[in-house]
């Protein structure tokens, strides 16, 4: 792996340039992810079996032979083995209990005048939830992405998930039917987001899309952003890892390899002020990597945007770790408290030498849909709060509206809207003269 150290005077651009995202925006990808949406939204679920048949091989006749009857998604569930299915609950138990503990409450105060002001929380109505399929499948994504939107109390919740050549996996349908998804559609790419967010005869019309894709989806995402809500626009995966020589260190070579076999752009860093250890941990990367089921991808994604960095001490590590804004950090040290402090922002904080990625990506409770590439500065996690709508609540009284009708009478006229200012005055029983 790269070698790089905080006091060298080259630090800080090499550091900029592991930095940036291997993945930008292609014009092209635009182009036809444009042309795409255009197509949904002139011919509808016509356009989309097209789509399907040409980018997933899969033929239907119609959009009916591509939704999943609910009785193959419990059938999914029902058939699972015992250990599979206990994991699964398991995760969803764990998903939902920590979500719960996100929902708003609406609140409201008087003003002391005798006006009352608050706010009003209610779920969206109905959200589409992204799942990829293709290379791999993700029945974590459902849970990740389902178990909030359930949470929130949304409305109706419709999933689509590409099933190249037909091939539909058992334990995304079972983690469906346990997160409580209403409709599940075997539609992937920009075509599927394109009719969650359009409408079809068949599809109905969402008001937020969420979960991962591919860059063709990611595209649609942007393009559809606006007319209905979306998530994020996801990057690659990334791990970065604070160490003190507590661990050893071939948990923290699994730990890196465990992002990095996601794929070539994927960003695997450890920060340590032990020279010794970062050999030790370079080493333990060179000797397992070999073995590893997907060691070509690991390979590629180390060597191009993955670092072993030398820092002066666990503060100067923190403070790389604030200018990066990582996806996933781990605290590996023996008092992960008494850093936590330090971190200014992170997607989420793994505290501790037993508290791996690994486990955040599947059953701890918290979501793993994360900010990546430094939006962790003004990013959050996937959560309840993001199937919510906040609407403000005002209501003035006889006696309380007079200083609020002055106030905005004056305002208003320093902003020359007289019909503002007409309006608040109207409320103390005045008009204004033109």
């Amino acid at each position: 792996m790269r070698r790089l150290d905080t006091r060298d005077a080259e630090f800080s651009s090499a550091l900029a340039a592991l930095a940036v995202p291997m993945d930008t925006q292609d014009g092209a990808v635009a182009d036809t992810v444009r042309d795409i949406i255009a197509a949904v939204q002139e011919r509808g679920d016509e356009a989309v079996l097209e789509y399907t048949r040409r980018f997933d091989a899969l033929e239907a006749g119609s959009m009916a032979e591509l939704e999943v009857p609910a009785h193959e998604l419990q059938a999914a569930l029902d058939g699972l083995g015992v250990e599979q299915r206990d994991a699964l609950e398991t995760a969803a138990r764990r998903i939902t209990a920590f979500h719960e503990r996100q929902r708003g409450d609406d609140w409201s105060f008087d003003d002391g005048l005798g006006n009352r002001l608050g706010q009003r929380v209610t779920p969206l109505g109905r959200v589409g939830v992204y799942v990829p399929g293709g290379k791999a499948s993700y029945p974590s994504s459902v849970l990740m992405n389902a178990i909030p939107a359930r949470v929130a109390g949304v409305g109706e919740i419709i999933m689509v998930a590409p099933t190249p050549g037909g091939d539909v996996n058992p334990l995304v349908l079972a983690a469906a039917a346990l997160a409580g998804v209403d409709r599940v559609f075997r539609i992937g790419g920009a075509q599927a987001v394109a009719a969650l967010a359009l409408g079809t005869a068949t599809v109905p019309a969402v008001d937020k899309i969420v979960g991962p894709g591919n860059r063709f989806v990611a595209e649609a995402k942007r393009q559809v952003f606006g007319r209905v809500g979306i998530d994020m626009i996801a990057g690659p995966s990334e791990i970065l890892v604070i160490a003190d020589g507590s661990a050893p260190p071939e948990w923290m070579a699994m730990d890196l390899f465990s992002q990095a076999e996601h794929d070539e752009s994927a960003q695997a860093l450890l920060l340590c002020p032990d020279q010794a250890y970062l050999d030790a941990v370079d080493a333990a990367v060179e000797r397992l990597l070999p073995d590893m089921e997907r060691a070509e991808i690991i390979r590629a994604s180390l060597e191009r945007r993955g670092a072993l960095i030398k820092t002066a001490d666990l503060a100067d590590a923190a403070a790389v770790s604030n200018t990066i804004a990582p996806e996933h950090l781990e605290l590996a040290v023996a008092d992960p408290e008494a850093l936590l402090p330090s971190i200014g922002a992170a997607g989420a904080i793994f505290m501790g030498v037993h508290s791996c990625e690994a486990l955040g990506d599947y059953c701890a409770g918290p979501n793993h849909v994360l900010p990546t590439s430094g939006t962790a500065r003004f990013f959050s996690p996937l959560g309840v709060y993001d199937f919510q709508k906040r609407s403000s609540l005002i209501r003035c009284t006889a006696d309380g509206v007079g200083p609020l009708a002055r106030a905005a009478v004056t305002l208003a006229q320093g902003e020359s809207l007289s019909a503002h200012a007409q309006s608040a005055a109207m409320r103390l029983g005045d008009k204004l003269s033109d």
